[in-house]
């Protein structure tokens, strides 16, 4: 089985180089143990045509990297444009920043149509692809126009919002229709796949059967896949990395106890009400001052879209206003880094923390959540606060879930998690732990090939009425049977 995964970008992460985000932080270790084929963009863009859609390729483990540059005149648009200025906000439940064009949505279907076309290098017998995210939704429709017969799925690392959220995006019905052109359609949770399936049901009229959708002569299957970490190996780099430098430094600095936040710099994860809820904290129990102190680490992001500058100037004159306010002139309530570190150092970062606030007010999961549990000393675990909101709080029920737009109710589960007594922060963090291991980055990736390809343990059986509907190919020469 040739596996070939296709994302936006794709990553060389080690040790020494910043935290990549979860996608790479997903599928790394998927390339390098598993051999798969990752296939993305370069970063160059140049003046290209259609014709000359290329990937180069390079070694990576048992698997390989390989890179397209893209067209010039789309990139923009297709990125910059309707992808994170339409896209992204409508997945996360922000229509009011959603902003886009004809000409940026034409740029966005061009560069699918030609990364199609750069994918049929790796076309082989027993190729299977696997797409990620939002980048790339009508890429299984246009693997299809070139005649790729073979199994295609998409995972989608998002959230997929309510059906009136997804009205508010232009071509949305398109968009869906394109989607439907997979053989698997997955899901970070059930809720999404609820979503998705209420939306094929109530706007396109398509009727959903045990999770399947019969659309232009195929089947599209729906299922949830969470995605999980390497537990192990996360575990074992926290413990390494407690005597790093840098990791040292920051302990050896911190007078009491230490919170920790690590996000990209993006709208979605809740920053702003989060430094209220911490400047509010303060405030209203001034004996906390000196006693405990905030670290915020948040990576620059899609810097030239007009809403993640304003978010960026927005967060420092915040965190200024209440470092200016609370701070004395030997501390620092407010730490607040716009730069990346390595994931070993940043793993050392959650190891040294007692809590760790985590509250996007969207996210399809968020790993940080997962990779904070697994930083944990067991001997001495701090403790998660958690957004209801994020795909994570399915699974790490024994955190302290919060509600990431009520600052009370962040300062109330903030105030817990500081005095937690050690007896119920190692019963929560066990639990935790017993569910990361049973949920890992192994079980995901297996399990969503294992659904694409239909090996898994209990294979779909399509109800009689449809199974006797089928033809034996579709339209694109898939054998229908291969559903079955």
């Amino acid at each position: 089985m040739n596996v070939v995964v296709v994302s936006n970008r794709v990553a060389r992460a080690n040790d020494g180089e910043p935290i990549a985000g979860g996608l790479a932080a997903a599928l790394l270790p998927a390339v390098k143990n598993y051999g798969v084929v990752w296939v993305g963009s370069s970063g160059r863009v140049r003046d290209l045509a259609a014709k000359d859609a290329f990937a180069e390729v390079e070694a990576l483990g048992n698997g390989a990297l390989a890179t397209v540059d893209f067209p010039k005149a789309h990139y923009c648009g297709y990125y910059e444009g309707f992808a994170n200025s339409a896209l992204w906000p409508m997945l996360h439940s922000r229509v009011d920043l959603l902003a886009t064009d004809p000409e940026q949505y034409a740029c966005y279907s061009a560069i699918n149509s030609y990364m199609a076309r750069a994918l049929l290098r790796f076309n082989q017998p027993n190729s299977i692809y696997w797409i990620q995210d939002y980048h790339f939704l009508p890429l299984g429709l246009e693997l299809r126009r070139l005649g790729i017969t073979q199994p295609i799925g998409l995972f989608l690392h998002t959230p997929w919002p309510a059906t009136s959220i997804v009205q508010a995006l232009p071509h949305h019905k398109e968009i869906v229709r394109a989607m439907l052109a997979y053989d698997l359609l997955g899901f970070q949770t059930t809720q999404d796949q609820t979503h998705f399936a209420d939306f094929v049901k109530n706007v396109l009229g398509l009727t959903v059967v045990d999770d399947c959708i019969r659309y232009d002569s195929r089947i599209c299957r729906l299922a949830t896949f969470p995605i999980g970490i390497d537990v192990g190996e996360f575990s074992a780099r926290a413990a390494k990395a407690f005597t790093f430098p840098e990791v040292m430094r920051l302990r050896s600095s911190v007078d009491g106890k230490l919170v920790i936040g690590v996000d990209r710099l993006d709208y979605s994860k809740g920053l702003p009400n989060r430094i209220r809820a911490f400047d509010r904290l303060l405030t209203v129990d001034p004996a906390l001052k000196r006693n405990v102190s905030m670290l915020q680490i948040a990576v620059p992001s899609r810097e030239r879209i007009r809403a993640y500058s304003q978010l960026q100037q927005e967060l420092a004159l915040q965190v200024s206003d209440v470092n200016g306010r609370h701070g004395e002139v030997d501390w620092t309530p407010i730490r607040y880094l716009n730069k990346g570190y390595s994931q070993a150092v940043i793993a050392g970062f959650y190891r040294a923390a007692d809590v760790a606030l985590v509250t996007p007010l969207h996210d399809g999961m968020n790993l940080v959540a997962k990779e904070y549990v697994a930083a944990q000393d067991p001997a001495d675990p701090g403790v998660l606060v958690l957004s209801s909101f994020a795909g994570a709080a399915h699974e790490l029920e024994t955190a302290l879930q919060v509600n990431p737009h009520d600052i009370d109710d962040l300062v109330q589960k903030l105030a817990t998690a500081l005095t937690m007594p050690h007896a119920e922060r190692s019963a929560r963090w066990k639990v935790m732990m017993e569910r990361l291991r049973s949920s890992s980055l192994q079980s995901w990736f297996e399990n969503f090939l294992a659904a694409l390809t239909q090996r898994s343990p209990k294979p779909l059986v399509l109800p009689p009425k449809i199974a006797a509907a089928l033809p034996a190919r579709d339209k694109y020469g898939s054998r229908v049977a291969t559903f079955q």
